[in-house]
This record gives structure tokens, C-alpha cells and sequence, in this order.
């Protein structure tokens, strides 16, 4: 089974949601192969911030800075029972999009998991600045890649018109927010649900794609009904 996850770097529910799926797979019986797709959440972001998260949050939804706090609490305690060790206070917003260009990069090569986890980690863990160039070649090289080539292709430029590509599809597929999981290019789920409800879901895909369904299943938290084929 083929499985697109379309996430962003800088969206903590994709790290949760990634992780909760992929305790899924673990039980469940068959193969499932992953590919990440980009999808900016804010193309406009600056290289790096001025203000913390908890400012950016207050500034967005108008309200107090107290008020982000306790909302980035509450997500920090969703990402401890998956086993992540969200560090909110000190994370630094950054644009994604040179993060974006390099995972394309590490899938040619074949490291995309690795590098997606690891930078993930970085961003949310380590409060590590993800779109600089000597941080992010760093962190290809741990997921296994030559640093040289990392600096070489953030350098370069390249790789852009593969992220506006990914992003442009998304548009195409109706992804209005991630992470967005698309199961063999026809059956779609949004957001970060429960490990019980993936892997309820690894389960129908299976057994419908095995009598040529012809539904998609779309889950809206807890929730699952059945829409048209996007085909």
C-alpha cells in the first residue's frame, strides 16, 4: 500500500500525526510504503522570526499571550503520549521552504524518512533553526546524507519547482490542511488521528482496494464516512 503524506516542518500536529501513524503501521499486517509531500503552511514566513510561538499564536487568533501558552501546553501534552518531547518555549519559528527543497533531495537518495523525522525532531524537540543552511546540511548528514551535497543543493536553489509541484497537487487532490494522508492515490484522511483510527483505516483500504472499492474514506477526527472516489 502506498501511502502520500502531505505535512509541513512547522506544523505540530504533523509530527503527531506522523508518529501516531506510524505506530498504526507497526500493527498493522501488511506493507506500507511512505512518501512525504510539501505543503507550506506560510510561504511568506521570514528566514526567522522575531517574536516566539507563543506571540505568533496570540498575533493570529487574537488572543492573549497567556492564552497561547496554555493552548501550546495542551498540544506539547497530546505530542508527550505519542512519546515526542515538544519544547514550545524555546522553538524557533522559521520558513520551511529550504527544509522542503532539501527532503527532495534526500529522497532522490533515498533518505526522505530519515530526513523528515530528523528535522522534525530538530524543529520541535531541539529548537534547532531549520531554515539555516549549515543547520539544515547538519541534519541531512545525520539522516545519512553527504553534508557538502546538502550545502551544494540549499546553495543552488534547487528543488523549488519540485515543493510548488507537491503543493500544487495538494491544491488539485482539495488539501486544505495537514497532515493530509492519501491511501494508493484514492482514499484520503485528514489530520492527526488516533493510532486506533490509521490503523482502522490501513484495514478497510486493504480489504476494499482487494474488491476494487470504489469509495474514499475521509475521517474527520474520530469520525469516518464515505465520499465519492477521488478518482
Amino acid at each position: 500500500m502506498k501511502v502520500e503524506i502531505w505535512s509541513d516542518f512547522a506544523c505540530p500536529f504533523c509530527y503527531i500525526g506522523k508518529r501516531r501513524f506510524e505506530q498504526a503501521v507497526q500493527q498493522f499486517e501488511g506493507k506500507v510504503d511512505i512518501e512525504f509531500r510539501s505543503f507550506e503552511l506560510d510561504p511568506n514566513a521570514p528566514k526567522k522570526a522575531d517574536q516566539d510561538v507563543h506571540d505568533m499564536l496570540a498575533g493570529k487568533y487574537g488572543m492573549t499571550r497567556e492564552q497561547a501558552k496554555a493552548m501550546n501546553s495542551q498540544l506539547t501534552g497530546q505530542a508527550k503520549e505519542t512519546g515526542l518531547d515538544y519544547q514550545m518555549d524555546t522553538l524557533i519559528l522559521a520558513n520551511t521552504h529550504d527544509a522542503h527543497r532539501l527532503s527532495h533531495f534526500a529522497k532522490e537518495k533515498g533518505k526522505m524518512t530519515a530526513f523528515t523525522e530528523r528535522v522534525l525532531k530538530a524543529y520541535f524537540t531541539e529548537s534547532k533553526h531549520i531554515a539555516d543552511f549549515e543547520t539544515l546540511a547538519q541534519l541531512a548528514e545525520e539522516a545519512g546524507l553527504l553534508k557538502e551535497e546538502a550545502l551544494n543543493v540549499l546553495e543552488s536553489g534547487r528543488y523549488s519547482e519540485q515543493v510548488r509541484a507537491d503543493q500544487e497537487e495538494a491544491r488539485q487532490v482539495g488539501v486544505q490542511g495537514v497532515p493530509f494522508f492519501v491511501f494508493n492515490e484514492k482514499y484520503a484522511v485528514s489530520g492527526a488521528q488516533s493510532v486506533e483510527s490509521f490503523l482502522q483505516v490501513l484495514q478497510k483500504v486493504a480489504s476494499e482496494e482487494q474488491v476494487t472499492a470504489s469509495k474514499t474514506e475521509w475521517c474527520e477526527e474520530d469520525d469516518c464516512t464515505g465520499l465519492d472516489s477521488k478518482e
